[in-house]
This record gives C-alpha cells, sequence and structure tokens, in this order.
C-alpha cells in the first residue's frame, strides 16, 4: 500500500495552469476517498518565486487545499526555487517518517526529468509509482503495481543539467553537528604524506545514524550517492587533496590488494601506491580503517580490516605488496589502526574466538563465555609484529601519551564516529585516507 503520494505542481505546462485548482482538488478528492482507513501523507511540491514575498504558484493552491480534513494532519505544500531543493526537503520528511512506497501523481511532460532527480536523490530503499497528474475515478490507483521506476530517457544536456542543479543545492546546505574534524597521527611525516581519519562530524547527511560525513552509500541505506560525494567534496577541501584521484577499497573482507596502476580486482580490501597525489582511503564503521607509510621508498596504503580480514592478514598482505611492488623494506614502514570497535564492545560468537585466541589468548576476554569479547586490533598489531615491522612503527590504541590516540573505540563514542555494531543495518562510514604530497 502506498505509503506518501507526491503531488507535482513544480512550474507546470501553461496549459494546465487555469485547471490547477481542479486538478489538485480533484486528486485530492480521490485520494481521502481510496485513503479513509490508512491515508498517506501526501506533499504538494511547487514553485516559489525568487525575491516574491508570495510563495508563487502556492497561493494559486490554497482554495483547492480546503477542505481535506482526513488529510489535514497528513498534508504538506512544499515551495522551492529548484525542484531539487523541493525534492530533497519532501525526502527529509519522507525518511523522517521512515515511509519507503512513493506514489508521484505529475504532468506527463514533468516524468521524465522526476525519474531523473529522483534516481539521484534516492536509493533502492524507496520504491516509486508514477501517475499522470489527472481525475483520478477509482481505488486501485493507490495500490503498487509490479513496475517500478525505469531509467531516464532524457537528453544528456539535461541530464548534466539536473546533475548540476542537484549539486549547486547540495552544495549550499549548511554542515551539520559541527566542523569538519579530522584526526591525524604524530607518526607519519606530514612533510611527505597527507594523511588522516575522519569523524562523523561536518557533512550534510541529516538522517539519525548516517549524520552528518557519512562517506558511503549502498541500496541498503538512505544516503545515495550524490550526498556522499558532497560529504566527500567538503572532505577533501578540509584535508587538502583532489576528489577526482580518490580511491577507496572495495570490500570484501577478505585480504587481496589492489596496486594502483595494474588490473584491479573486482573486490579487495588493502590498496596501494607510490603515486603522487592519489589518494588511498579504506571505511571503517567499528573494521579498521589501517594506513601504511614508507617515508623511504614514499609509498603508501590504506586496508580495511574487519575480524576476518584481520585473521586472513590483510594488513600483512599490504604490507607484502608494498615490499615486493615499491622495493620498501619492512623495517621502514610505518602503520596506524584508525577508530574501530575495542575489546570493551566487540564480540563474536566462541568458534570464531577460538581463532583470535589461538593469534594470543590476551586478544580474547571472558572466553568461556558463549560471546567472548574481541580485540582485532591487539590481533592485528602482533600478526603485523610477526611480519616483521616493527612495535614503534605501529600506532593503535596502546600508544603511551594517549593525548596522541587515536584509536578510538568508534562503538563507545556517537558523538564522534558511525557503528555498525551500535547503529544496526542503517549505519554511516568513516574512512582513514593516505597520500603522498606532490
Amino acid at each position: 500500500m502506498v505509503e506518501a503520494v507526491l503531488i507535482d505542481m513544480f512550474s507546470l505546462p501553461a496549459n494546465l495552469q487555469n485547471n490547477i485548482q481542479g486538478l489538485l482538488h480533484n486528486t485530492l478528492e480521490a485520494i481521502e476517498k481510496c485513503s479513509s482507513i490508512h491515508a498517506p501523507c501526501v506533499y504538494v511540491m511547487c514553485c516559489q518565486r525568487q525575491g516574491s514575498e508570495r510563495k508563487g504558484e502556492q497561493e494559486f493552491l490554497l482554495p483547492a487545499l480546503r477542505g481535506f480534513q482526513s488529510l489535514k494532519r497528513r498534508l504538506e505544500v512544499v515551495c522551492a526555487q529548484t525542484t531539487a531543493a523541493a525534492l530533497y526537503t519532501i525526502k527529509q520528511r519522507l525518511d523522517e517518517k521512515d515511509l519507503n512506497i512513493i506514489k508521484v501523481i505529475l504532468p506527463t511532460l514533468r516524468k521524465d526529468l522526476m525519474k531523473v532527480y529522483i534516481d539521484h536523490l534516492f536509493t533502492a530503499v524507496y520504491q516509486f509509482e508514477f501517475e499522470d497528474l489527472q481525475v483520478v475515478s477509482n481505488c486501485e490507483n493507490l495500490q503498487i503495481p509490479e513496475h517500478q521506476h525505469g531509467g531516464q530517457t532524457l537528453p544528456s544536456q539535461d541530464v548534466a543539467l539536473i546533475q548540476s542543479e542537484i549539486q549547486m543545492y547540495l552544495e549550499s546546505l549548511p554542515s551539520l553537528k559541527g566542523q569538519l574534524t579530522i584526526l591525524r597521527s604524530s607518526l607519519i611525516p606530514d612533510d611527505i604524506f597527507l594523511h588522516g581519519f575522519t569523524t562523523r562530524t561536518g557533512g550534510i547527511s541529516y538522517i539519525p545514524t548516517l549524520s552528518s560525513c557519512n562517506l558511503f552509500s549502498s541500496s541498503k541505506r538512505r544516503d545515495p550517492q550524490v550526498v556522499v560525494k558532497e560529504n566527500l567534496r567538503r572532505l577533501a577541501k578540509a584535508a587538502g587533496f583532489n576528489p577526482e584521484t580518490f580511491h577507496r577499497v572495495k570490500v570484501d573482507h577478505a585480504n587481496a590488494v589492489c596496486v594502483m596502476g595494474k588490473a584491479e580486482p573486482d573486490n579487495y580490501d588493502g590498496i596501494v601506491t607510490n603515486q603522487k597525489g592519489v589518494t588511498l582511503a579504506a571505511p571503517g564503521a567499528d573494521c579498521i580503517p589501517v594506513l601504511f607509510a614508507d617515508p623511504v621508498r614514499r609509498a603508501c596504503g590504506a586496508a580495511h580490516s574487519g575480524w576476518k580480514g584481520t585473521l586472513l592478514g590483510v594488513s600483512m598482505a599490504t604490507v607484502n605488496a608494498m615490499v615486493s611492488e615499491y622495493g620498501c623494506n619492512v623495517k621502514d614502514i610505518l602503520v596506524v589502526l584508525g577508530p574501530s570497535v575495542g575489546p570493551c564492545c566487540y564480540k563474536l560468537p566462541h568458534e570464531s574466538a577460538k581463532e583470535f585466541h589461538r593469534i594470543d589468548p590476551k586478544c580474547v576476554r571472558l572466553f568461556e563465555s558463549a560471546s567472548p569479547h574481541i580485540d582485532i586490533r591487539r590481533a592485528t598489531r602482533i600478526l603485523l609484529e610477526r611480519g616483521g615491522i616493527l612495535p614503534e612503527n605501529i600506532q593503535d590504541d596502546s600508544i603511551t601519551d594517549q593525548n596522541q590516540n587515536i584509536t578510538f573505540c568508534t562503538a563507545c563514542h556517537p558523538d564522534k564516529f558511525y557503528s555498525h555494531f551500535r547503529d544496526g543495518t542503517n549505519f554511516g562510514t568513516q574512512i582513514g585516507f593516505i597520500s603522498i604530497k606532490d
């Protein structure tokens, strides 16, 4: 059943302007009649004229809005200067109410345009159906049909204009939850490398578990790629790297490593380069973002190390790639473990805990319990040291000066970090990033 109805009255074609009130009245009347038990939320989208005290099209809509008592509490008119701004505002309303199934009623001439906006501003979490703006005559129109919206058919230049409009609007939005903050390690020399670990502040993501500098989009989350791209643009500006030469690992929770300049694997959790100005990144939302730097051979790397990747040795696989590809000496490589879930919070089933116990009994707390606490950071350090990395060249939460500590527990600090363990499936993502300065 439809959970929300969006009526697109934005910049109606001239031939419909004279009938606007009648069209809206008839549409709302049909919605009210067909939805008397479970009335959907209804959003009427219209244009607000720039520089005008009146709300543009809204003034023509008011007479048609009166009298719909059953919809009154669930009816909202959203006025904005652009379609991107209006639709993004409506998306916020849908997300506040956790609504996913939306009927869009709009002029036929707007359908292809609207599909492009929706494809950019929404993810596969949402389901859309479209209906021509006309007198709705029966209740079947409020059922979800089998087909959903397909690909756009607009000319590429029109799509580019829509993309530009969306980008400009997102760039105009204020940062949420404070300024963008980057954590840096004193172990990595900043005259050679640019690096850091992000926190959750300073972006535009507004959904509570994603707010505000979420840096990952997927079909299962409500943050679209355009929002993540804007968060990345703001991070790049603050950190000083080029977002066009940014490369993030393609997480597989394994130990494959990508060498920049060679054939890219389908999935990999480590990535290395000796190219200047190329920024490598690894995500983390409990898993460890690990950064690698060799100031002698001037090479660097990044790895995503969750519990599976830790057991599979992804960190040493990244080190070995730097050694084999760039002639690095393992004793010159510096390794920094970023914010990640600590043994204070992280639990695994007993069978999985056995693997960490074999690495070192101190990697497991309450080993005899059904779900022991696991220290994936300690396991990572031990495996790195066994591989030849010098103990003093590894920075983690065991650092002597805690004022220099950046390996915070993500689950323990909801104000600073995202956590899958704490927040559930719609979690946000921070990253560790590194590049060689030009």
